[in-house]
């Protein structure tokens, strides 16, 4: 049995990870770390483990593996860390906000011998990975064009604080699509353009708009919409959705889609129930095997220093308002 602990709350998928760690018999959730002590213990409580306020004691402990959701800037300095400590580590996207923190943190991992995955739970989509299979066997033939998006509510706290998040909308959800179409596609990014600003909420010092449009090897063409528009009545966080044109025909992925329209009187508002897969699953059982097996987690941190690469030169065409090249 892997034994895992949970480095950070910081970021609200820890909930979902945690709570995956307790559903799978061949994952224990051994402990709790984070640098907010009262968030810790709740979280540590709520999930009937341990919470360790020094992370050094937390990294000395019998573990085989961390999951890190902290705030995106500390990626780099816990995953050092738990490299040195020799745990196997699964870190919350995007990897990190600059191209060097994302090669530092996979050389760290590299150097200490432990595998480094990157949180891309949409791999683990169902709708998506039968895309994928179709892809591979070449149903549509060759791939002209994706036209892609990722919007969600404003998730509001750190994630509006740029010395916190090192970006916004354009960063947070370009990276799950970036990883996305790199894999289904078996292709790379090669340029970018990209016009992005505070549309929604101008108070905040990071973007919650982003319009991109970008190059894959071969000339695929993609066009790509990131953003926190979503009311906060929406019935749910947001949307991911593909829309790939090839040869041979067209296919339309709505990646959420597989849902129940629950109407409750009582809250007055319109819901949706899913009723699909759990991504979030997927993505722990994968990291628990790897974990198991010694071997780099499917999802690499190079994969996630790959889509980091996308939004950075996003945000460097943003700024120039020219196309950039990727890598």
């Amino acid at each position: 049995m892997a034994k895992i602990g949970v480095m950070s709350f910081a970021h609200m998928h820890a909930l979902s990870y945690a709570a995956c760690l307790n559903e799978l018999p061949e994952a224990e959730l051994r402990a709790v770390w984070d640098d907010d002590a009262a968030r810790g213990q709740e979280q540590a409580a709520a999930f009937g483990t341990t919470f360790v306020a020094d992370l050094d004691a937390f990294l000395a402990l019998d573990l085989d593996g961390v999951i890190i959701a902290s705030e995106n800037v500390k990626h780099r300095e816990m995953v050092e860390r738990a490299a040195a400590a020799g745990k196997w580590i699964l870190c919350e996207k995007p990897l990190a906000p600059t191209v060097e923190d994302c090669r530092a943190m996979v050389a760290a991992c590299q150097t200490a011998g432990v595998g480094l995955g990157t949180a891309f739970p949409c791999r683990y989509i169902p709708s998506v990975m039968a895309v994928k299979d179709e892809l591979d066997k070449g149903v549509y033939g060759e791939i002209y064009a994706a036209s892609c998006t990722n919007n969600g509510q404003f998730p509001g706290g750190w994630f509006a604080r740029q010395a916190l998040s090192g970006g916004g909308a354009t960063m947070d959800h370009t990276v799950h699509v970036a990883d996305l179409l790199r894999w289904m596609l078996n292709r790379e990014f090669t340029r970018v353009y990209c016009e992005n600003g505070r549309l929604l909420r101008p108070g905040i010092d990071v973007d919650d708009v982003g319009s991109l449009h970008m190059e894959m090897e071969g000339g695929v063409i993609v066009s790509h919409i990131a953003s926190w528009n979503r009311a906060a009545s929406f019935p749910t966080w947001g949307d991911v959705t593909l829309e790939l044109i090839g040869e041979k025909g067209v296919v339309s992925v709505d990646a959420f889609n597989q849902k129940l329209h629950v109407y409750d009187d009582a809250g007055m508002r319109a819901a949706w129930d899913y009723w699909g897969g759990n991504p979030d699953l997927g993505l722990v059982r994968g990291f628990v095997a790897a974990v198991d097996a010694r071997r780099e987690p499917d999802i690499t941190g190079v994969d996630g220093m790959k889509a980091v690469e996308v939004t950075v030169a996003a945000y460097a065409s943003a700024k120039s308002h020219h196309m950039v090249a990727i890598g």
